[in-house]
């Protein structure tokens, strides 16, 4: 029986949902919030993350490359894979490894959405954002990489992965833009993450007082507040009053 254009995308559609409300309920059912916000256990789970990654660098290296496609492929936030990078692989090593990943997830989920969700997109979001259409004409790689670096101007990052189906930016100006545009403040969240990890590994207590003075922490943070002022004017020369 031969299948229909449609009837396969829709087949396609129903599978993709269903691998991501599945992954989400597996991830919310295994994870323990209070853990998650224990000092103690995050400290005693460091070494042995750290101990593994020392014996094990390549395959954890790859499993976490993995799942960060899928992550971001999945709908899912940036933020923790970056601080969990940072806390994990450094900064360096961190940035390289969750923004290429960042990228192709990204760039995978706008080709998902414009092959099977492109109708559904336009009739929710093109009302909304129909006037970045004449910015993208002019340069797709430039003001598109801009617009990674001012986070979508505030918009979900979910929603800024599937947003150029509007207006039909090439695959390579949209792995290039975000790559680019996304690199700077991604590097913020990975370096925070390292910090992070870093007082961690010389402190057995939580400390506020040390966490807001330490080099490794204000660092980042400082840097956030510039690139957030950065993205504030880029966003009122270059965007004006689209993004709103």
């Amino acid at each position: 029986m031969n299948l229909s254009s449609s009837n396969l995308k829709l087949i396609i559609a129903a599978f993709y949902l269903t691998i991501l409300f599945v992954g989400l309920y597996f991830l919310f059912s295994t994870i323990n919030i209070k853990d998650l916000t224990s000092y103690e256990f995050i400290r005693s789970n460091q070494d042995i993350i750290l101990q593994y990654k020392k014996e094990n660098f390549v395959f954890l290296t790859t499993v976490f490359f993995i799942f960060s496609v899928i992550w971001i492929l999945l709908l899912g936030f940036a933020g923790p894979i970056l601080i969990f990078a940072g806390f994990v692989f450094g900064k360096w090593w961190g940035i390289l490894i969750s923004l290429f990943a960042a990228s192709i997830g990204a760039t995978l989920l706008y080709l998902l959405a414009k092959l099977f969700f492109s109708e559904f997109i336009k009739e929710k979001l093109n009302k909304k954002f129909s006037k970045l259409n004449e910015f993208f004409k002019k340069n797709e790689l430039i003001y598109f990489t801009i617009f990674r670096f001012i986070g979508g101007g505030g918009i979900p990052y979910g929603i800024q992965n599937v947003l150029p189906v509007l207006f039909n930016i090439s695959t390579k100006n949209y792995f290039l833009g975000t790559l680019l545009g996304s690199g700077p403040p991604m590097f913020i969240s990975v370096a925070l993450g390292a910090g992070i990890g870093s007082y961690i590994d010389q402190n057995t207590e939580l400390s506020i007082l040390a966490i807001i003075t330490s080099r490794d922490i204000y660092l980042p943070i400082i840097g956030f507040l510039i690139i957030l002022i950065l993205a504030f004017i880029l966003k009122k020369i270059f965007f004006k009053k689209s993004l709103k």
